[in-house]
């Protein structure tokens, strides 16, 4: 704990200490990796996108629908019993 600010840039270097702890590729994480996961998982359990948006903080719709639509990509797919 510090009386600073987290920036974006010790967010990630947070996010990537823990990644590699977890023995995972720190290339393939990133701070962005929270904010993108929680839109998608959000997406997912069909929260509104103006509700996800007062998390976030994005300020276009069109940027959060990016992560809806790969959300979505898998939802009622023809080879669904087999992917």
């Amino acid at each position: 704990m510090t009386p600073d600010a987290l920036t974006s840039r010790s967010v990630a270097l947070i996010v990537k200490k823990y990644t590699n702890a977890a023995g995972l590729d720190v290339e393939r994480l990133s701070g962005h990796s929270l904010r993108a996961g929680f839109v998608t998982s959000a997406a997912e359990n069909r929260a509104s996108i103006s509700r996800i948006m007062e998390v976030t903080r994005h300020r276009d719709p069109r940027t959060v629908e990016t992560y809806v639509r790969r959300a979505d990509r898998f939802k009622d797919h023809a080879g669904d019993g087999f992917l």
